[in-house]
C-alpha cells in the first residue's frame, strides 16, 4: 500500500492506494466517501466540483485527475515500499495466529472454555458475570471497527486472559485506533453506570457486582502498556508527535508495566509486557513506511482528553463503593489506594 499527498485547490489531500485500487481519501485527516463508478475510477464532490481519480495506469507509476469529468493533471507516483516480512520464527507465529483466527468454531469452544474456567477458579455466577464484561468490552472495539468501515471477524474469548476483537483489514489512522481502543472501556463504563442504576432500583448486590467488576476490569486495560488499550492510545499520540517521543514514551510504559508485576506479583502482566516490547519494535522498525496517518496537536489533545475522562469515569464508579460494607464490593478501591 503507498500513500499519495495532494493539493487540490491549496487543500490537502491523502489518497490510499493498494493495486490499482483507491481504498481510502482523506481530506485534512478526515475520511471522505467517494464513489466507483466503474473499474479504476474514482470520485468524490469538493467545493462544489467533481473530483475524478483514473488508477489504471498505477502500475506505470502514475494517476490521472479529473475536475468536472474533464482531465486535469497527470501525477507520479512514489515507488512501492515493499510490505513484506522477514520470514522466520516471527513470521512463522504470525501465519499460525492468523489461521488461529480463520477457524470460526475456535469462538464457541474457547467461549465454553472461558466460562467453565472462571466457574472452577470463583463460580458460576463470578464466571458469567467477566463473561458479560468481557463481551460488552469487545463489542464496544467491534462497533467502532464497523464505524470505519473496517471489517471484523468478531470477538474471540481467551480463558484466563480476556477477550480479543478481531478485524479482516489494517486502520489507516492514529485516529481510528484511539478511536477503537477507547471504545471498549467507554462501552464498559455504561455498563458500569448501567450496573449502578440498576443496583439502586432492585437493590441487588449482583448489579453493583457487575459495576465494580466492569470498572476494575476496564481500568486495567487502560493502563499505559502496551498492548492494553490504554498503551495504543499513549503509543497513537506519542507517535503522532515524533517518532523517539513515541518510543521513548512506549518504553517508559514497560518499564512502568515490570514495577506493577514486580509490586503486584501479576505474571500475567508479563506475557502482555513481552507482546507489547514486539509491538514497539515493529512500530519502530516501521517508522519510516508507516502507512499510519498521524495526529495533530487538536487531535493529540483531544485524544488525551477523551482517555481522562473514561480512566476518571471508572475511578468513580470504584470509589462509590469504597465505603461499602461488602469487602468484593469495597476491594478495587483499596487495590488502586494501595
Amino acid at each position: 500500500m503507498i500513500r499519495i499527498e495532494l493539493k487540490l485547490a491549496d487543500q490537502p489531500f491523502t489518497l490510499m492506494v493498494s493495486g490499482q485500487k483507491v481504498v481510502q481519501i482523506f481530506h485534512s485527516q478526515q475520511a471522505i466517501t467517494f464513489d466507483n463508478p466503474r473499474d479504476n475510477y474514482y470520485q468524490f464532490t469538493f467545493d462544489n466540483k467533481l473530483i475524478g481519480i483514473d488508477s489504471s495506469l498505477v502500475n506505470e507509476q502514475s494517476i490521472s485527475l479529473f475536475v468536472n469529468d474533464e482531465f486535469a493533471t497527470q501525477l507520479a507516483l512514489p515507488a512501492a515500499t515493499g510490505d513484506e516480512t522477514k520470514k522466520g520464527w516471527l513470521g512463522l507465529a504470525a501465519l499460525g495466529f492468523k489461521l488461529f483466527k480463520s477457524a470460526k468454531v475456535i469462538k464457541v469452544v474457547l467461549a465454553g472454555a472461558s466460562v467453565a474456567g472462571y466457574a472452577w477458579l470463583f463460580s458460576i455466577e463470578f464466571a458469567l458475570m467477566l463473561i458479560a464484561c468481557l463481551v460488552v468490552h469487545e463489542y464496544g472495539h467491534v462497533r467502532a471497527m464497523q464505524y470505519f468501515g473496517i471489517k471484523t471477524k468478531g470477538i474471540y474469548l481467551i480463558p484466563f486472559v480476556g477477550g480479543l476483537a478481531v478485524s479482516d483489514d489494517k486502520i489507516t489512522t492514529r485516529w481510528q485506533d484511539v478511536v477503537i481502543s477507547l471504545m471498549g472501556p467507554a462501552f464498559g463504563l455504561i455498563t458500569s453506570v448501567l450496573s449502578l442504576v440498576l443496583y439502586y432500583a432492585t437493590e441487588m448486590e449482583i448489579f453493583a457486582g457487575v459495576a465494580v467488576l466492569s470498572a476494575l476490569l476496564n481500568l486495567f486495560n487502560l493502563l499505559p502498556i502496551l498492548p492494553l488499550d490504554g498503551g495504543h492510545v499513549l503509543k497513537s499520540i506519542s507517535f503522532s508527535m515524533r517518532s523517539w517521543v513515541g518510543l521513548s514514551v512506549c518504553l517508559l510504559g514497560v518499564l512502568f508495566g515490570l514495577w506493577l508485576s514486580y509490586t503486584f506479583g501479576l505474571m500475567l502482566l508479563v506475557f502482555f509486557l513481552f507482546i507489547g516490547a514486539l509491538e514497539i519494535v515493529f512500530e519502530w522498525r516501521g517508522r519510516h513506511t508507516s502507512h499510519l496517518m498521524p495526529l495533530d496537536k487538536y487531535g493529540q489533545g483531544f485524544s488525551a482528553v477523551m482517555y481522562a475522562l473514561v480512566v476518571a469515569g471508572h475511578i468513580a464508579v470504584m470509589m462509590h463503593f469504597a465505603d461499602s460494607e461488602n469487602p468484593i464490593l469495597s476491594l478495587p478501591m483499596k487495590i488502586l489506594s494501595s
